[in-house]
């Protein structure tokens, strides 16, 4: 069925060269598309070549940032689907320098509604959003009733940023959408630095045999998506016309962060864990426990996680170990 929907079709990934996009690039080819890919390069936010290894020869690279607007013509046109996965993801980089947070999740994120509203009104965008902006859960699991009480500047801009594409669906008819995702994991996920979400950080630590650090007790509770199964929706939410105006959380297996080190130090069969306290920075922003309810979506699309965190976990470290020397 989905081979059906993307064989011959054109399609651009924004954040094509990171962690998501790359492996939504490779399916995509695999499904026939004709795959553009946009992305900065920035250092650091994810962008690897090494990611799109085994489809190099498949795919146009764009080297250029979300808010270049006179690029940004060029490449929506003539594109059947649109999977807008660039973005400033780092929390405390938000904190820190909230002015680039803004750029980047707000200003180029309406710039490429308005680009598209202008040029593009039929193609079908699918936007990354995030389940970081709930804040600290009033219930669990949350669903999207679930007030918005965002603990951080880049939980803000992210709201921003997806509102501004159900409005443009609302208002100018484009066909938008909105995924929001919670902690997903995998292969061609950036490991070389922390500040993108602690689950690649523990990945490399126990890849490396070195001491995984948790904040707090570790009894915090998280939930998680393999890339495949984050991918595979992707895919289904932009083939769904029942989709389109919509917002829908993902979800799946969850633990707390103690059960999940002492899960990837079996796994990996190296490693060892120390109880930190928080730092004062993280412990602000910190939103608690946390694991979302995704039955919305799956009743609209059908769409469930499929991929165990234990076996989604091997093949992460089996890649990596094969790899590391691309990520580390």
């Amino acid at each position: 069925m989905l081979l059906d929907n993307f064989k011959d079709k054109n399609v651009l990934i924004t954040g094509g060269l990171g962690f998501i996009g790359s492996n939504l690039a490779i399916r995509l080819v695999e499904l026939c598309a004709k795959v553009t890919l946009l992305d900065s390069m920035h250092p650091e936010y994810g962008g690897n070549l090494f990611n799109i290894e085994p489809i190099k020869n498949n795919v146009i690279v764009n080297f250029s940032d979300m808010r270049d607007t006179y690029t940004l013509p060029y490449l929506v046109k003539g594109k059947d689907y649109i999977f807008n996965l660039a973005g400033q993801v780092s929390h405390i980089d938000s904190m820190n320098d909230p002015m680039t947070d803004m750029e980047i999740n707000v200003r180029a994120q309406l710039s490429i509604l308005e680009i598209c509203r202008k040029y593009n009104k039929e193609a079908v965008i699918v936007f990354s959003s995030t389940r970081q902006f709930y804040g600290r859960p009033q219930y669990l699991p949350v669903d999207e009733r679930h007030p918005i009480v965002p603990t951080d500047v880049n939980g803000i801009n992210k709201f921003a940023g997806e509102q501004y594409h159900l409005l443009y669906h609302k208002v100018f008819g484009l066909k938008t959408t909105a995924l929001r995702l919670t902690n997903t994991y995998g292969h061609r996920q950036l490991i070389c630095h922390n500040r993108q979400g602690f689950i690649g950080w523990f990945i490399r630590k126990a890849i490396l045999g070195e001491v995984i650090e948790i904040f707090g007790d570790g009894k915090q509770i998280r939930d998680f998506n393999h890339v495949e199964d984050v991918v595979n929706a992707l895919l289904i939410a932009a083939t769904n016309e029942d989709c389109y105006g919509e917002f829908f959380n993902l979800g799946g297996e969850h633990m707390t962060l103690l059960e999940l080190v002492n899960l990837m130090i079996e796994l990996s069969g190296k490693g060892s864990y120390n109880l930190i306290p928080f730092p004062e920075e993280k412990k602000k922003i910190d939103i608690g426990d946390f694991y979302g309810d995704f039955s919305k979506f799956r009743t609209a699309t059908g769409w469930e996680p499929s991929i165990p965190l234990k076996d989604g976990l091997k093949s992460t470290f089996s890649y990596y170990k094969k790899y590391k020397e691309h990520y580390l």
